[in-house]
This record gives C-alpha cells, structure tokens and sequence, in this order.
C-alpha cells in the first residue's frame, strides 16, 4: 500500500512541477505533497481559521493582557476595533483568525492595502513601520495624538527595536506560511513597501486641503456616540473603509434603425434594375445596390431577383444584368459564391418558369457563360453542382453560348484546363464514350473532344485508302498541330494501325491463329509496318517519349487478345529493324513502372531476354565508339 501511495504522490509531484497547469492546482498538489511529508498535520492557519465575534475578540484580549474594554466599544464597528491604530500589536486579531489570507498575503487583512490617490494612511500602518503607541505608555491613554504629516519607515524609532520587531514579526509569519513562501526568502518592509514615489509624498501646504477627508482620530472612549446625520458644520467622521464611489450611469444606447424587411428589400432590387435598364446608368445601379445596406445572408436572393427580372427581356438586357452582376462582384458588394446560390436557386424553380418561359435554362446558359468568361466562377464550380445530368442538357447549353462569345480554340483550352469530366456531365445512361461523341456532335461540341474523333475515323480513313500519303493529309485536315506530340494522339495512331494489320492478315481474330501465323501471314504483316513506317516516323522520330507510348499502345493491344506467341517479340523486333523506335525507348519502357496500361508483366515476360541482349549489345557499341 505505501508503494502505491509512493507512486501516487511521484506522479502529483511531476505534475506540480508542470508549468502547463494553473497556479492554483499546482499549489494544491503542492500544498498536498507537503501535509503527507509534515505526517498530515495541518498548518496552524488551517485550525480554527472561522470568524470571531466582538465578545470573542474582547475576552481573547482580557485572557491574554488583563485589558478590560468598556461596554461603550460594543457600539463601534468591528473593523475599526481590529484596525484601531490605539491598541498595541498583540490584541489586534491573531493571524489564526485570519485563516488562508494571512498565508496567502503574509500579512494582515486591511494593513498596508497599498498607498496612492483614495488610500487612507495612518502612521501606524505595517508599511511605515511599527512603533510603540504612546497611549498606552505610562497614563497619555485618554490624549489624542496630534496629526503628524507621512514619515519614512524607520524615522524617529529605535533601530535595535525596529529590527527586533521586525525579526519577531518574520517568525510568526514564516511558522504559518506555507513553505512554497518560505523557501523564496523574507523581504523587509523596505522592500516590499507600496508608499508612492518621492512626488506623491504631500507637503505641508497641501495638508489642510486634504484634512476633511482624513479621519479624526480619537480613542474608543471618546467617541460620540453614532448617529445617522453628522452635526452642523462639522465634517462627517470617516471610518477606515472608503466611501463607495458614485454610481455612473451607463449612457442610454442610440436606437439603431432595424434592417429593411425581405419584401422590402426585394422591392429594391427590383427597382434598382428597373431603372439600370431603362439609363444603362452603372453608377446608380451600383450606388443603389449599395444603400440597400442588405445583409450577407440577402444576397443571394438580391442576385436571384435581379436573374428573374430580366428572364422574359431581350438577349440585350439579360447581358446588361450580367455586366451589373459582375460589377458588384469587382466593387466587393456580392461574391462568386453568392452568384452560385442565386444561379441554383433559379434552376430549382425552373419546373415552374417553364410553363411561362419554355426557353428558361437557354437564358440561364447565357448568365453562366457570361460569368465564366469574366472569371466570376470557375467552369468546375459551375460543372460540379450540374454532374450526372442534372439539369441536363445546361451545361452544354452553356458551353454553346461561350461558343458564340468566344472561338473554339478558346474553349477548348478552358476545357482543358477545367478537368471536367464530359462523361460524369450526361445521364447516366449515356456515360460512355461512343453515346457521349453522339451527343456532342448533334451540339456542335465534339471539337472539344479531337481525339474521340480520331480514334472513330481513322480506322475508317485507313481501310478506304491505305496509302501512307492519304492517312498523312487527313491528319493534317483533321487533328490540330499542337495534339501531334499528344501521347494520347500516338496512342491512337498505332493502335489503329495495329488493327488495320490484323484484320488484312488474318480471317479471324482466333488465338490460335493469331499464335501460330504462317510464313506468308508473317512477310505480310512486315510489308504493312514498312508502308506505314514513313507515317509512324513522321511523329515519332526524335520523340523518345512518344515512341514508349507506342510501345504501350502495342502492349494494350496484344493484350487485348491474350498475348498470342510470339507476337509482342515480333513486333518489337521489327520496330527495331525498320528504325521506327529507338533503342532508348525501349529500356525506357522496360523500367517504367506506370499502372496506367495492363498487361505489362506479361509482356515483360516475352521481352525479356531480348532487352536483355538489346542492352548488351548496346553498351558493347559504346566500348567500341569509345576506342
């Protein structure tokens, strides 16, 4: 049991040296650790620390110095009994009366509360220094002392007594205090004296200015008696304790005009936009939206009201409203965001506008397209909320209008760019790639998508007229110079002459026919690479990185079909020979270690040892080049 109390108060002592704890918890562990290693007795101010009466307090001082207090004192507050600078030091409250405060602050309640403006001083304070109190010396206890103006703390004492009291005082604190207050060492009152700077101590012409607010000392004895109004033409008698001060009055808060109702509001829109048709006055319209003072959650309603004043105008305004739009986006006043809730807002009604207005997601494309062109939002933000057909066909509605506005190539970037994915952008019944090309042909779109294209006409182009100069000319015609060094273009390419190959040389496409050619089926097949050789080398030649896409395209398609025997080493062996891919593309393909394409385990698996010569045979004519 005693370990695990050992353990206990280990861990209560790492913590109280925890600075990341409050003061106050590290104190009571502290305070904790300490009561077990003083055999869980308490300290002496812990004992009997409740408040005594003024009866208690009176027989305390007859017990300790015979001092009898006549009954007239009954009637004086007991405040100023315990701070009456006319008793001596030790009938004042003991520090066991004072509980947790005295060990707290290290001294008494109400002594030496500080000095400065509104803090009342008496020369008997613990800050100025304890002397002996006349009245009690010899027969003076009935004399007043006469006001004496602020002394220094040790001006007109003893010093052996001085320091003797001040010893005395230091070890009737330190038995009580706690000893987290011990161990940091006993200040004097000289260092730890809170009377203010040399400039604030009064002089003797500033005293009478300041005597009504002094307290008239007299002894208990001769104090009249308290009456609730002091006499005529004397000033009231001031205890120790203060006057409360005045109570301020808070001033009364101005009335702020409440914001415009919702109706009210949409009220204002609709005539702020009114009006900007009927002036095409920008700075009104601007000027208007802005001392609307409407708040944030508003504005995408704002923005929704003015979309549907302008749903059944000419083409003309709605681009005006669109302008407007964006100019309160460039003045601050509204943001990309409050437009993306206001153009959704709308496409939710549109069921309804419908029926009044057929054509109502045509007008809405055209805010769209609008907002894209002057980067209000982004064609992914737009596209996101619109996925999986929602509210189909607008997004393409709205990639038309940008056509109007802008050329093709213009869009075709942005699209680019965007990352949207055209299949997720259709129902979902028609996300794939053959129905997706329909669609975007009877819109006017499939320039978006070249590759697409491509890759359904070219088979064809080819087996009308194989010629090597004819496939050339309708690639030019066809696909745009800068999609020449696409890897996707490359892709394409070989894979459509790869099928071309296959189905002129063999009847069917059957895996043993296709693992097993004949010698006829194999010089064919060399004869067809060597009439597409100048088309290949037109876009590969000096492109390392396209000719490993090639070689990725003649993966794929001997994957497609199983991995005939045989087909993939003869492929590569040709390529090789004819000079279409360079040995440098093919050790690059052999340590790529993409994901992308399938089946390139197997293929390693029958090109192996080939590279493996390759590559022999390759730093074999660098030795020979280096001699």
């Amino acid at each position: 049991m005693n370990s695990l109390m050992d353990q206990y108060f280990g861990r209560m002592r790492s913590l109280m040296n925890n600075k990341d704890l409050p003061a106050r918890i590290r104190f009571l562990l502290q305070d904790t650790v300490e009561l077990r290693e003083n055999n869980w007795v308490p300290r002496k101010a812990f004992i009997d620390n409740g408040p005594k009466t003024i009866n208690q307090i009176r027989q305390d001082a007859v017990k300790d110095l015979g001092v009898f207090i006549p009954p007239m004192t009954q009637g004086i507050r007991s405040d100023f009994f315990q701070e009456s600078p006319f008793l001596p030091a030790r009938i004042k409250p003991d520090r066991e009366t004072l509980g947790g405060l005295a060990d707290m602050f290290g001294q008494m309640p109400g002594s030496g509360i500080g000095t400065g403006p509104g803090v009342i001083q008496d020369r008997y304070s613990p800050t100025l220094g304890r002397r002996t109190n006349p009245l009690f010396n010899g027969h003076s206890a009935h004399m007043a002392p006469a006001p004496q103006p602020f002394m220094k703390s040790n001006q007109g004492q003893n010093p052996l007594f001085q320091n003797q009291t001040h010893s005395s005082q230091q070890q009737a604190q330190s038995k009580d205090m706690p000893p987290r207050f011990i161990k940091k060492g006993q200040l004097n009152a000289d260092e730890i004296s809170l009377r203010p700077a040399q400039s604030f101590i009064l002089n003797k012409n500033q005293m009478p200015k300041l005597q009504p607010q002094i307290p008239t000392m007299i002894p208990p004895s001769a104090q009249p008696p308290r009456t609730s109004t002091p006499p005529l033409g004397q000033p009231p008698q001031l205890g120790l304790k203060t006057n409360p001060p005045p109570i301020q009055e808070k001033p009364q808060k101005t009335t702020k005009k409440p914001p415009p109702a919702k109706e009210e509001l949409l009220k204002m829109t609709e005539n702020v936009v009114t009006a900007y048709l009927s002036s095409k006055n920008m700075n009104n319209a601007v000027n208007g939206v802005r001392e609307m003072k409407a708040p944030k959650h508003f504005l995408p309603e704002m923005l929704s009201k003015m979309i549907m004043c302008s749903l059944e105008s000419p083409d003309e305004d709605r681009e005006h409203v669109s302008t407007l739009i964006n100019t309160l986006r460039m003045e601050g006043l509204v943001t990309g965001e409050n437009f993306m809730q206001a153009f959704l807002n709308v496409l939710d009604q549109c069921p309804k506008i419908e029926l009044d207005i057929p054509l109502v997601k045509s007008y809405l494309a055209q805010f769209a397209a609008q907002a894209i062109i002057a980067e209000l939002v982004s064609m992914a933000e737009l596209a996101h909320p619109l996925e999986n057909g929602t509210h189909f066909p607008l997004f393409l509605l709205c990639l038309q209008q940008m056509t109007k506005t802008k050329d093709r190539e213009w869009l075709t970037d942005l699209f680019q760019q965007s990352k949207v994915n055209m299949q997720k952008m259709l129902p979902e019944i028609d996300q794939n790639k053959d129905r997706m090309l329909e669609i975007l042909e009877g819109k006017g779109l499939s320039f978006l998508f070249p590759l697409m294209k491509l890759e359904k006409e070219l088979l064809k182009q080819i087996k009308a007229d194989p010629a090597p100069q004819t496939i050339y000319k309708w690639i030019k015609d066809n696909i745009s110079p800068k999609l020449h060094t696409d890897k996707g273009f490359v892709n394409i390419l070989m894979t459509s002459f790869l099928q071309y190959i296959i189905h002129e040389i063999y009847t069917t496409e059957d895996d043993d026919q296709l693992s097993a050619p004949t010698k006829e089926q194999l010089d064919q097949e060399k004869q067809l690479l060597l009439a597409f050789k100048p088309v290949m080398q037109k876009f590969l030649h000096d492109h390392v990185d396209l000719q490993v896409s090639a070689l990725y395209a003649l993966q794929v398609h001997c994957n497609a079909h199983a991995f005939p025997k045989g087909m993939l080493l003869r492929y590569f062996v040709n390529f090789y020979d004819m000079e279409i891919i360079e040995e440098e593309a093919f050790l690059a393909w052999k340590e790529d270690i993409t994901q992308e394409f399938p089946g390139k385990g197997n293929a390693l698996f029958q090109v192996n040892q080939w590279l493996t010569w390759l590559e022999t045979a390759e730093e074999e004519e660098s030795e020979e080049e280096a001699d």
